[in-house]
């Protein structure tokens, strides 16, 4: 298992790690993001020794730290995980899994184009195209949770505050929107 985060710097990524065992690496350009179709996170992608994608991008938690909030607790897919590993049984057959997650939209396209002009942008000092490449980004993928929320501290805004929320909220009654699979429930047993 290997753990990737989407941030900035190390440092916004260390409170987060602490006790964590596994590698943990950091993606400052999305890259797979991209090349995951993935627009919110925590997403999970199991990949098996050939390189093969066994499941496709989801929902997924690896404690319940966040279940109050989400409703998604962790034990469903950690046993699905285990019925992998243990057994090789995936819930998801190999032609559903190549289709379950869409290819991102022109305009997702765009706005991670924009997103990444905005953060060289603002490594390099230039804080009025880094603003304006990230409000460009966030409005042309307003259900990317990886582009709009990563923008926020870019922005000045506090990603765990108040604007987050407002801005959570308006995208659950979308529909909480993106590109995977849904979260494992209870309700399910080892599916989604």
């Amino acid at each position: 298992m290997i753990a990737v985060a989407i941030d900035e710097s190390a440092d916004d990524v260390r409170p987060w790690v602490d006790g964590i065992t596994m590698p943990v690496l950091l993606d400052r350009e999305h890259l797979l993001t991209e090349v995951f179709a993935i627009s919110n996170v925590p997403a999970v992608v199991w990949i098996d020794e050939a390189g093969r994608i066994a499941r496709p991008t989801a929902v997924a938690f690896g404690s319940d730290m966040f279940k109050d909030f989400t409703g998604v607790g962790a034990g469903p897919h950690l046993d699905a995980v285990r019925r992998w590993v243990r057994e090789g049984v995936v819930d998801i057959d190999t032609d559903t899994a190549r289709t379950a997650v869409p290819d991102l939209a022109d305009d997702e396209v765009l706005a991670r184009l924009h997103f990444r002009i905005g953060t060289a942008a603002r490594r390099d000092g230039n804080d009025a195209t880094a603003r304006a490449h990230l409000e460009r980004a966030v409005e042309l993928a307003p259900d990317d949770l990886t582009i709009w929320r990563a923008a926020m501290p870019l922005l000045g805004d506090d990603p765990f505050g108040e604007p987050f929320f407002a801005k959570f909220q308006a995208w659950q009654e979308r529909g909480s929107p993106f590109h995977g699979l849904d979260a494992m429930s209870d309700d399910a047993g080892a599916g989604g």
